[in-house]
């Protein structure tokens, strides 16, 4: 298998004489952190095991959100915390997606374009939710920002699962809205709000935010935007789908299939045919292409509103209780973090000692750390 790590020591060069110019300092970092993580560069860790004394010495992950290598406990953590918020009501999964027209906007103010995207999301199915016979009432909305399309070109978009269901605080009166079995519906063909009134809402939002921060909007244009709303049934597949997608960069290291004459070649699937495709371009380009979804410093991917916000749990734990609802398990896809085992006696290994600095070109890392200390 061809690893990230190795395309960016063959790339890197190019990709700065390229791209350097326009390359932003979160960039910088992102690629240095994926060239080292666990090579022979990374800091090292002295683990022992318990039962028989073994001592080996392992590498350390870079932690970079971007990394495919990384931060996999952190996603199943998400994911465990957003099963134990579900409600009883059908989920639906809408997409909040821009013009092309808009991305060079988007791209240039990019801390402050993903934020409202997010508040132009939530405010139009808040406003759509008080105003729904059926709901009248405050909304709960998980959402989370994807900044690439299936090719993985610059594609700024936000995903929110939500219940058909609202709280309304004023008379302490919890609503669902589904479809009735007689009805004869599908499951994804059940009904939550028109998706081109959400598109046409969510449209005057943006652009009226747009204005109000006096930013310059493209000559043209369009008048039509796209938002989908499906329904995905009690709302577990779509969050682990989220969920996984949340720390380890846009694309998986088994999905890089040649690296070679300059070029890299990797699989993706069609959005339209749904068969896997295979795109081709320079080392160079393909660094950009993965470097351009790494978000600014310190900007939060997955938020929650409404009564699904982290403050909300009390109020999760009172609907479970008045619904006698019993919290669902930690499904199968939800793992427990790795651990070491010892390759002698298969017991678990501890960690001694971290940031250990990587040895020195040609020296064995056990003489490296012959001299190091027990902690």
């Amino acid at each position: 298998m061809i690893t990230l790590a190795s395309v960016i020591e063959r790339f890197e060069a190019d990709y700065l004489a390229q791209y350097g110019a326009t390359s932003r300092l979160c960039h910088t970092k992102a690629l240095a952190a994926m060239k080292r993580c666990r090579t022979q560069l990374a800091p090292r860790m002295l683990a022992q095991c318990g039962a028989c004394g073994e001592q080996r010495v392992v590498p350390h992950s870079c932690g970079h959100r971007n990394c495919p290598h990384c931060q996999h406990h952190e996603s199943q953590q998400w994911i465990e915390r957003q099963l134990q918020r579900q409600v009883p009501a059908s989920y639906f999964m809408l997409t909040f997606t821009v013009p092309a027209e808009l991305r060079e906007l988007a791209w240039q103010h990019q801390s402050w374009f993903y934020a409202r995207l997010f508040d132009c999301a939530w405010e139009t199915v808040n406003d759509f939710s008080h105003n729904d016979k059926k709901l009248q009432g405050k909304p709960g909305a998980v959402a989370v920002l994807h900044t690439h399309s299936r090719r993985l070109d610059y594609h700024p978009h936000v995903h929110l699962v939500m219940p058909a269901a609202a709280l309304d605080a004023q008379i302490n009166l919890w609503r669902t809205k589904c479809a009735k079995a007689s009805n004869g519906l599908r499951q994804d063909k059940r009904y939550l709000f028109n998706h081109k009134a959400l598109a046409k809402v969510f449209r005057a939002k943006l652009l009226a935010a747009i204005r109000q921060e006096g930013l310059v909007l493209p000559a043209r244009l369009p008048e039509k935007w796209v938002v989908d709303c499906k329904c995905v049934g009690s709302g577990e597949k779509a969050l682990v789908y989220l969920g996984r997608y949340l720390y380890r960069g846009v694309i998986q290291e088994k999905d890089i299939l040649r690296c070679e004459d300059g070029q890299v070649s990797f699989r993706y699937v069609d959005a339209k045919s749904g068969k896997m495709q295979v795109r081709t371009l320079s080392g160079a380009a393909f660094l950009w292409l993965l470097l351009q979804h790494v978000l600014p410093k310190g900007f939060r991917r997955a938020r929650n509103f409404g009564f699904l916000h982290p403050n909300s749990k009390r109020l999760i734990a009172l609907l479970h209780l008045a619904l006698r609802i019993v919290a669902s398990p930690v499904q199968a896809w939800v793992k427990p973090r790795a651990t070491l085992r010892c390759p002698c006696c298969g017991e678990a290994m501890q960690i001694v000692r971290r940031r250990i600095c990587p040895s020195a070109p040609g020296r064995e890392p056990d003489e490296a750390l012959s001299g190091v200390a027990m902690l």
